[in-house]
């Protein structure tokens, strides 16, 4: 990181609340070395802090703790001037979704209540399927989906801030981090779209697989008064986007991963916890199972376990986000639950988390749950194999084996075995460890305690960037191009814990990833032939009072 010579952060800033703390200046010598996890380490412990906040009231940092309706943006690159379908503007402004009364209807299969815009400049989630398919069809080559989860405008500015040592922008694009900055020969856009789902509540049977309440409780829309016409723009009712159950004003759904992953791989809205299955229990083709049907190969990527609600949308099917096992079955290729008697094809690559993480039983799953890892049981791994005749290469978390090494080892054998390759790693809770905004790994707390790492934790997985890289050199041996979504995962994670420390670093994870895919395309392809999206599948409620105190110290950024 530059240098950065600001410093205007007090103790009674970053500790606003704490008794025990004065508000004094620090000489040169005392400064923290890291702005970040203090003010976040000395919000939890105060409960409050005049830097930030999650959620509607000012006074309590940790006042919220899930996830919103707020809009959320959009990067596109290889799009700009491609044409109808592919161009970003296909879906905005004069052509948003959300102008049109007789699509909305088809969107939502009916009107939603105070949802219809005329002047609506965002576009909807199931549209970036959209631009997926035309880009398709077209005969785009390489195809990249990056969804950052859970990572809101807010959040991608908090992390800008500290990353750019400056206040850079108080609306639009933004600058500071790679995928905000690269401008892909001239071809990258811009925008913003709702991500509501079509409704929360439906009740499902994950034995059966069926859908019992096909409505559910609550349905789906965006409501502009209240909620903003924009991402940097509040609109009138501060917790509209976060309430869901007020009898006297109307509410809309806010989306989970699950349905929201579901509408970016397939243009369909969905209930809340489906994985590619439409509110009346129909499983719906993903994009990538499409361009697998057409030639392209196809893989999934994330910081997080597996088979999660977004890596599973790239390509499985089940009426419950939670039942992990299946949804790995789905995308590995083996008999599941959805389809037991005729299994889909599976990714061709396919590496995360999940490692590690065992239950005796798991009730989610449903009656055909295996005691041992939640995520990929011990008979599945066997099948799949390469040693035991399966298509797939393993590389998985192993100790004293360095596992970037490890993991781009097996990645440029499989690619020269006509492998597929499947990689399963993961330290706290399955997920990668957090970077944390300073990148030393030292996190600070949140809601829950603050996360440690061993050296091996560290030494023994790769990084969200190599992962990707790893997937690249799979995919990229197939002449008709492939598809690859890669997953920040962990964002979302730091978000549901109020931890701003880990939030930051994992959006930088996330952003590295991106720089993989630029330069990978850059360097081998161009953006006559690509196409690259990064966005969100939902936002959480953070917001930033006093912005200027994430910028870093100067012996923090030497």
């Amino acid at each position: 990181m530059k240098s950065c010579v600001r410093w205007s952060v007090l103790v009674g800033v970053l500790f606003a609340g704490c008794d025990h703390c004065s508000a004094v200046e620090f000489e040169e010598s005392e400064k923290p070395k890291d702005v970040i996890h203090d003010l976040q380490s000395g919000a939890i412990l105060s409960k409050r802090s005049v830097v930030a906040h999650w959620g509607v009231d000012t006074e309590n940092y940790k006042g919220w703790a899930t996830h919103s309706n707020r809009l959320i943006p959009i990067y596109t690159f290889g799009t700009a001037g491609a044409g109808p379908g592919i161009d970003l503007n296909s879906y905005l402004g004069k052509n948003s979704v959300y102008r049109d009364s007789t699509r909305l209807k088809k969107l939502y299969d009916g009107e939603p209540i105070e949802t219809l815009n005329p002047a609506a400049e965002y576009c909807d989630q199931t549209d970036i399927a959209r631009l997926q398919q035309a880009a398709l069809a077209a005969g785009r080559k390489y195809l990249f989906l990056i969804i950052f989860d859970g990572m809101d405008w807010e959040t991608t500015r908090a992390a800008a801030i500290y990353k750019s040592c400056r206040i850079g922008y108080d609306s639009g694009r933004g600058r500071g981090l790679h995928f905000q900055d690269v401008s892909a020969d001239g071809t990258s856009q811009f925008g913003y779209m709702v991500t509501s789902p079509h409704n929360t509540g439906t009740e499902v049977d994950v034995d059966l697989q069926t859908v019992k309440n096909p409505n559910g409780t609550l349905g789906g829309g965006y409501n502009v008064e209240r909620g903003g016409p924009n991402p940097w723009t509040p609109g009138s009712d501060s917790s509209y986007a976060i309430t869901e159950n007020d009898e006297d004003i109307v509410r809309h759904a806010y989306t989970d991963s699950a349905s929201s992953a579901t509408s970016m791989c397939t243009g369909i809205k969905t209930f809340n916890g489906s994985i590619n299955i439409d509110p009346t229990g129909h499983k719906l083709p993903t994009v990538a199972f499409q361009a697998q049907l057409d030639g392209y190969s196809v893989g999934a990527v994330s910081s997080v376990p597996i088979s999660h609600a977004t890596p599973a949308a790239a390509y499985a099917h089940n009426v419950s986000r939670n039942d992990y096992q299946d949804l790995t079955r789905d995308l590995l290729g083996l008999p599941s639950v959805a389809h037991p008697d005729q299994p889909l094809p599976g990714l061709d690559v396919l590496i995360g988390g999940g490692y590690g993480v065992t239950a005796k039983t798991n009730r989610p799953q449903g009656s055909n749950f295996e005691p041992g890892s939640i995520y990929l049981t011990d008979a599945d791994l066997e099948a799949i194999d390469s040693q035991n005749e399966g298509k797939y290469l393993i590389s998985e978390r192993t100790a004293g084996v360095n596992g970037s090494d490890a993991l781009q080892a097996a990645a440029e054998q499989a690619a020269t075995t006509n492998k597929r390759l499947l990689g399963f790693y993961g330290a706290h809770k399955g997920h990668l460890p957090f970077a944390t905004a300073n990148g030393d790994y030292q996190c600070a707390p949140g809601i829950a305690e603050a996360e440690c790492y061993s050296p091996a934790d560290l030494d023994e997985n790769p990084t969200l960037a190599e992962m990707t890289q790893a997937a690249i050199t799979v995919l990229s041996t197939n002449p008709k191009g492939f598809w690859l979504m890669v997953e920040a995962g962990d964002v979302d994670w730091a978000n549901h814990d109020d931890n701003l420390d880990n939030s930051i670093g994992a959006v930088f994870s996330g952003d590295e990833a991106v720089r993989t895919v630029t330069h990978w395309v850059e360097q081998n392809s161009n953006w006559q032939e690509s196409v690259v999206i990064v966005t969100a599948d939902h936002g959480h409620y953070l917001f930033l009072d006093q912005p200027e105190s994430l910028i870093p110290t100067a012996s923090e950024t030497k």
